[in-house]
Order: structure tokens, then sequence, then C-alpha cells
């Protein structure tokens, strides 16, 4: 059992669905980053996704893209983004931490150094979206061994004969992705997502999370509504970007979070 899995048996237990929040490591600076981690939990946050920087996050819309761009300008590192973990779980034992982003910076790290080092910092899974499951020797499998979770992205492209294999040896959860394209690209609606859930779900023991496109606390809802919880990115990304401050980052996920909570 991991953090996440005992997330969601809480969850269950209590009748509620999941918020999960994504932010970008180091986005604008590690000090501010810091500090919006630290206070999502706070703001209802049940999981949460921390983005490592790349310089082509070929999966993710220009909000995301320049948030990447920032950390990066701000001379953020896979190091740096390990200590916010450890940093973090100083004062929070119990939120589960998804990494996501993409293969390459693990690769050139190395996947036995990466993943000993991730288990070591207090990451409870992986969500790494250019890894298909033809490639699970790769890091999905190690992963698994080392004791994270992997977690894998289903799409509306994934059809019946796909989905077996993308669920071969996920874990955590499944992220459906409720859009065809990239981030921040479109909105999600209900009616379009919850048919395909109940698909995932009749495949699958597993909870499933529907993140891209939602942007307020009424789609919050409306999404989570349909599925095991709700993932929110770009638009808290958007506010990270323009400077706002954290106690109104936070006062804006507080929100989402409560949407997503009264599904």
């Amino acid at each position: 059992m991991t953090r996440i899995d005992d997330t969601f048996a809480r969850l269950r237990a209590e009748g509620r669905k999941a918020f999960v929040a994504y932010m970008m490591g180091g986005d604008p600076d590690a000090g501010t980053s810091l500090r919006v981690m630290q206070g999502l939990p706070g703001a209802g946050v049940d999981i949460i996704e921390l983005g490592m920087p790349f310089t082509d996050p070929m999966a993710d819309g220009p909000t995301i893209q320049r948030a990447g761009q920032r950390a990066l300008d701000g001379g953020m590192t896979m190091d740096q983004v390990l200590d916010m973990v450890r940093a973090f779980r100083a004062g929070d034992a119990l939120t589960p931490i998804v990494l996501m982003g993409y293969y390459n910076p693990i690769y050139a790290r190395g996947v036995d150094r990466f993943l000993v080092e991730a288990q070591e910092a207090g990451i409870d899974g992986l969500i790494v979206v250019d890894l298909p499951p033809e490639e699970d020797s790769e890091l999905c499998i190690p992963a698994q061994a080392a004791g994270l979770n992997f977690i894998r992205l289903a799409t509306p492209t994934t059809d019946e004969r796909r989905l077996p294999k993308v669920l071969q040896n996920t874990s955590g959860f499944v992220y459906y992705v409720s859009i065809t394209g990239i981030t921040g690209a479109a909105v999600a609606q209900a009616a379009d997502v919850g048919p395909e859930v109940a698909r995932i779900k009749a495949a699958t023991d597993l909870p499933v999370i529907v993140g891209f496109g939602i942007t307020t606390p009424e789609a919050a809802q409306s999404i989570a509504s349909v599925a095991d919880g709700a993932v929110v990115g770009s638009a808290i990304v958007k506010l990270i970007g323009e400077g706002k401050p954290v106690a109104e980052i936070l006062a804006f996920v507080a929100a989402l979070a409560e949407g997503a909570h009264r599904a």
C-alpha cells in the first residue's frame, strides 16, 4: 500500500471524490514554488502532481510550457525538484506526491539512481507521458519494484484493443485525459467524460481521475461527479505565472477542491 492507495481508501470510506492539483516544480522560483506546494494540503488537495521541468514538453499547452521554461530559466534542476519534495516531507508525511513529466531527464540521470533518490525523497508515484506500455521495462516495472506507483494516461482515442495494454502495469490510479490535444486546449464536458470513465472502470478496479480542461470549481464538481476525482493544472499554473500572491493562489485551489469534494 502506497500513500496513494491509502488516500483513495480513506476517500472511499468518507464517500468523497479526490482533488488533485498540478504545479510545476520551481515555477516561478524555488522559494515561491515550495510555499505553494506546502499550502496545497491545507487548501484541500488530496494528491499533488509535481512537474519536472523539461525543455520539450510535447503534451503540454502554452501555459505549462511557459511554467517549465520559467523554472529552467531560474536554474531549476532535478536535484532541486527532489529537494523540494524533501522540504515538503519535513512537514507533511501523508499527502501523496506524484512526479509528472517526460522520460528524458530520468534517462539522463539514470533510472536506478533516479528511483533510489525519488523513493528516498518521498515520491509516491510517477506519470511519464512519453513512455508507452511497450517500454514498461525501461521504467514502469523497475518503479513498481521500488515501491512507486506508475500511473498511466488513457485518452479518448484509447480504444478497446488498446485499453488492456494501457492498464496492464498501471497502479495507483488511471489518469483519464478528457480531451484530444494538449493541456489547457479545451473544456472538459461531463457528458462526454462519464461514459469513457465507465468504460475504463469496467476494465479495472483502479480509481479513474480526470484531467485536462478543468478550470473552475463548477467544472471540478461536474467532472468529479462522473469519476473518482478531478485534476486541475493549467488554471493553477496560470495564476502562478501571473505572479499572484501565494495566498490568492491557494484560495483559488481551495475553491476548486471544494467543488470536487462536493461531487
